[in-house]
């Protein structure tokens, strides 16, 4: 039998992200911690807890009861063998016997509920961690992509690289940053608009980087081997990335409309979502718009030093 340690007093955290105000709840000790340390390794910026009254309030359990989901929502199957449900007001994901509930409120109100305490290496513990923060910034305008990001040096412009898991991204991502590129994320962005303008933010702190097989290397690019970070930039190029096991590279420059389809299948949440659908969709408009796609079929070339950043320079 599984002790879980409680207490009765929540330990409270605030962040910032993006300017918005982030707190967090967790009354059980070992999930607390797992929660610390996975945060640690996001772009969250911590901040006091009295700076001013949250905008998101996101609140963490593990083996309390669930509540029922209504049974008037709309409801979506999502990769991983997940339930989401949505309605005018509240949206769950339900995942492994978990659960997260959001409710339309200000401040934005997140529960999450994990059946049982995750281990460290659980992909549960940072899928719905990050569909909980995540899901509230879009309340806010900021919507996540499956994307690296690097900045063109001489444009001062992101250049996205989007793709699924095993397409690329960090390793394409790590070549740029080698070759003097400032980086974003090598794995998830955080989009919105600026003046009409669509801008890229890292999410995630640290790369992960496949050394050829299954397990890949955790590491901090700019602590480790002093790249350079940028928060924030505004996106120029967006490259749909996959790996073509060949020598050379291919590519093809895309249509709007053949951006945009791409960008839609990209961000599942744009269609689930149903309550900022359509402020998302407005901001993948506008980056179908105004940057320049391509279809990038990398090939063995891309890991010689130096020859990305060439490629990418002609692209942009």
């Amino acid at each position: 039998m599984q002790v879980i340690q409680v207490d009765d007093r929540p330990a409270s955290q605030a962040f910032t992200v993006a300017g918005r105000l982030l707190f967090t709840e967790n009354f059980n000790v070992p999930l607390r911690n797992l929660i610390e340390h996975l945060f640690a390794g996001w772009q969250l910026t911590p901040a006091s807890l009295t700076e001013r009254t949250p905008d998101i309030r996101i609140r963490f359990f593990c083996g309390d009861r669930q509540p029922d989901i209504p049974d008037n929502l709309n409801q979506f199957e999502i990769a991983g063998g997940g339930q989401c449900y949505t309605g005018d007001d509240a949206l769950y994901l339900a995942l492994r016997g978990s659960l997260v509930h959001l409710s339309e409120t200000r401040p934005v109100a997140v529960d999450v509920w994990f059946a049982e305490l995750p281990g460290p290496s659980d992909p549960l513990l940072a899928t719905l961690a990050s569909f909980a923060v995540c899901a509230a910034l879009r309340r806010f305008g900021l919507f996540d992509l499956h994307s690296a990001g690097v900045v063109d040096p001489r444009s001062e412009k992101g250049v996205l690289i989007v793709g699924p898991s095993g397409s690329g991204k960090s390793t394409l991502a790590m070549q740029l940053a080698l070759a003097s590129w400032d980086y974003l994320s090598d794995d998830e962005l955080l989009l919105g608009l600026s003046d009409g303008v669509v801008e890229a933010r890292g999410f995630r702190r640290f790369f992960a980087v496949s050394n050829g097989g299954q397990l890949k290397h955790c590491f901090e690019p700019d602590v480790t081997l002093g790249l350079k970070r940028r928060s924030q930039a505004p996106a120029g190029v967006v490259l749909f990335v996959s790996v073509n096991g060949e020598v050379k590279s291919e590519w093809r420059k895309l249509t709007q409309a053949e951006g945009m389809m791409r960008l839609i299948r990209a961000c599942p949440w744009a269609s689930y979502d149903t309550a900022v659908a359509s402020a998302n969709l407005e901001v993948l408009s506008t980056l179908a718009r105004e940057a320049v796609t391509f279809e990038l079929s990398a090939g063995r070339d891309l890991l010689q030093p130096g020859y990305a950043a060439e490629l990418l320079s002609q692209l942009s």
